[in-house]
């Protein structure tokens, strides 16, 4: 009996720790993942490797350089009128921005993507359900925990640490030269990917940060984030995780 091939996803994101924990619930699914960085990256991969040809794309919609409804013309000349291409960002775009696109998913997650890919129904709002002073969304954790090993989880939370503490870092940076826009650029990172594995705290940090800007001391509202980083990672040590931090 011929083996039935898997489906091939391909992941679309400049952010790594969206692409690592989208691509580890596909995989326990049965899908073959792929990543790309970038829009430029994702049509150079596919107009090099014929053996590549997902049945779907997920493409963030912040990307720097090719993106939006160019990167979704683009997919469709490579791959041809049957590919499915769904746009994700942590906002709501415009209907215009979507032109292209097959569906949207609002980042955070969960299973959401999960759910489009496999034709289930999905909540037309899913995002961070638990208390936002609260370190981490138990739901979303025991979700991961029942879905991938241990090392896949430590790996998963330390990937999410160690991305908080560098776009930290980029927004202190980038506060010094009065550069907000980047720093909401960054902060809007953060509330996805940390909201995805629900460290629901660092997300609302970041959603402000993201909202309002820094609008009084810059190193108060850093140093409220990272308080919260070392309040995740005791959490997730008292679960057993090995997390540096």
């Amino acid at each position: 009996m011929t083996e039935q091939p898997q489906h091939q996803v391909l992941i679309v994101d400049d952010d790594l720790l969206i692409r690592e924990l989208i691509e580890l619930l596909l995989s326990r699914r049965g899908f073959a993942v792929h990543q790309a960085a970038s829009g430029e990256e994702a049509l150079a991969i596919l107009a090099n490797t014929e053996e590549l040809r997902p049945s779907i794309v997920l493409a963030d919609m912040q990307l720097p350089g090719i993106a939006g409804t160019t990167l979704a013309n683009g997919l469709r000349t490579l791959l041809g009128s049957g590919i499915r291409i769904l746009a994700m960002s942590g906002s709501q775009p415009d209907e215009a921005k979507l032109e292209g696109f097959d569906g949207f998913v609002r980042k955070p997650f969960r299973e959401t993507a999960l759910n489009i890919l496999l034709g289930e129904d999905v909540p037309s709002s899913e995002g961070v359900d638990s208390p936002a002073s609260l370190p981490l969304n138990e739901e979303v954790y025991e979700k991961l925990a029942s879905s991938m090993s241990q090392m896949q989880l430590t790996k998963l939370y330390q990937l999410c640490l160690d991305d908080c503490r560098r776009r930290i870092d980029v927004i202190r940076q980038t506060a010094g030269q009065n550069n907000m826009d980047a720093c909401r650029k960054e902060a809007h990172t953060i509330k996805g990917s940390c909201g995805m594995v629900g460290a629901t705290e660092i997300a609302s940090l970041g959603e402000f940060i993201e909202s309002h800007g820094l609008v009084t001391n810059p190193e108060d509202a850093l140093h409220q984030m990272m308080l919260a980083c070392g309040r995740l990672k005791d959490q997730l040590c008292a679960r057993g995780l090995s997390i540096q931090w």
